[in-house]
């Protein structure tokens, strides 16, 4: 009867070897998936942000003194949080400037850019190109500016949270 303990207790340990084994597999799966899906989310957020950020950008930093409200009114709906008061400001400003001088600002990306992603969180370098007509300029001036962008995600849609000229 002695013999048959050494027996069982080779097998008890090799059954919790292999739980320890097994344990270990599905934890190491486990962060794999969750990496996996990070990933996921995180690319998810890049391209939905990169899509809205062209006409957030053009929105913003584009105006025509003959319509202006409208065109901050569109502008409005591409910024939230902070950022949002801090563009109702500078556009309440820029108005009678815009009015004096008659000017027409045209805002188009060129090219764009991610800076840093998360899936609640996203900044993107944007070549932004303004077109700007008014009575102190013959013509047509091209100011090439470089913007980085925070789009954050709001109801579904990516809105700029932030915007630093560079």
């Amino acid at each position: 009867m002695p013999k048959l303990k050494w027996p069982r207790l080779r097998m008890r340990r090799g059954v919790a070897a292999c739980v320890a084994v097994l344990a270990l597999g599905l934890a190491v799966a486990g962060a794999g998936w969750h990496q996996h899906e990070q990933a996921r989310q995180r690319d998810v957020a890049v391209r939905q942000s990169l899509a809205a950020a062209t006409a957030a950008a053009q929105a913003i930093f584009s105006y025509d003194y003959r319509s202006f409200d409208t065109s901050v009114a569109n502008g409005r709906a591409f910024v939230t949080g902070q950022f949002a008061d801090e563009y109702a400001k500078t556009t309440a400003a820029l108005k009678p400037q815009a009015a004096s001088e008659q000017a027409i600002v045209r805002a188009v990306v060129s090219a764009s850019g991610v800076v840093t992603a998360s899936p609640q969180r996203v900044e993107l370098l944007l070549y932004l190109n303004q077109y700007r007509r008014n009575t102190n300029v013959t013509g047509e001036k091209v100011d090439q500016n470089r913007v980085v962008l925070t789009m954050v995600p709001v109801k579904g849609d990516w809105l700029v949270s932030h915007a630093v000229a560079i």
